[in-house]
């Protein structure tokens, strides 16, 4: 059975990258574009590893791990932050909040992958190489 990760980003072109890269490895993978929605799509599916953008609008990144520990329901998910940069604030924030790890941005394929088996727990990483000609449709 494969696992499922959660991607939370407010672009749509990191939401459609992600789901490219990690679906390629062999991921299930839902996408909200927002905290909010990504909250409720944690209390209602059974996700293994959520991705989460640190930069959102309405309710960032930290806010939304905050809620997500606050919630008895969610509160143990495995959330990884992506971010082209974290400042020593935000990271004391988010490790302070349990984070399972971070991913920097852009997206790179075989960092992803390995970051998110890692994350998972799979002994076993399977890396695949993406060179993308062109836009992703």
């Amino acid at each position: 059975m494969s696992k499922t990760v959660l991607v939370i980003d407010d672009d749509v072109m990191n939401l459609r990258m992600a789901e490219f890269i990690l679906s390629k490895a062999g991921y299930q993978v839902q996408k909200a574009d927002s905290g909010r929605k990504g909250i409720e799509m944690l209390k209602r599916e059974d996700i293994d590893l959520t991705l989460l953008d640190i930069e959102m609008p309405e309710m960032n990144g930290i806010e939304t791990l905050e809620r997500i520990r606050g919630d008895e329901a969610i509160r143990e998910s495995k959330v990884m932050i992506l971010a082209a940069s974290i400042d020593d604030r935000v990271k004391e924030k988010a490790d302070g909040l349990g984070v399972t790890g971070y991913a920097g941005k852009p997206l790179m394929p075989a960092e992803l992958q390995a970051r998110v088996a890692e994350a998972i727990g799979e002994r076993e990483v399977h890396v695949c190489i993406v060179v993308f000609w062109g836009g992703l449709g």
